[in-house]
């Protein structure tokens, strides 16, 4: 039996309605979370019901060195003045081999941020970008 590198360089895919939006290299924001409601049941002192009510996503945040597939993020952003419609989209999590780690599929999604690099000579960081989408929830 092989045993796989648990993912010690991860970069991740972002693509939408099938199209990829290129290469990321964080992501944060995977998450989700039931509301409960509790129920006290008359003559059952051992214990409250526990009843899971609505489910909430959080907004994901993706982010990258900037590269030519930043002009595919500004074209979907720049989609939505005509018109809104909510894609699926799936992000994807690749080893440094291009082996896939895991998969998520995300329904409705949105670009709620964008961020560009900030271009300063004085600061020679690398430039980055950050996108941030929310969702409707996951379809696998």
């Amino acid at each position: 039996m092989s045993r796989q590198d648990p993912g010690s360089t991860i970069w991740f895919t972002l693509s939408i309605d099938g199209e990829s939006l290129g290469y990321f290299n964080g992501c944060e924001g995977l998450s989700s979370q039931v509301e409960i409601e509790q129920r006290q049941e008359g003559g059952n002192n051992g214990f409250v019901w526990q009843l899971p009510t609505r489910v909430s996503f959080s907004t994901i945040r993706l982010t990258r060195p900037l590269t030519p597939d930043t002009t595919k993020v500004a074209k979907w952003i720049s989609s939505l003045q005509t018109g809104i419609k909510r894609p699926t989209a799936q992000i994807t999590a690749l080893r440094a081999d291009g082996s896939e780690v895991a998969r998520w599929g995300l329904i409705e999604v949105l670009p709620v941020s964008w961020t560009g690099p900030t271009l300063d000579p004085a600061n020679p960081a690398v430039a980055t970008e950050v996108l941030e989408i929310t969702h409707h929830g996951f379809t696998d």
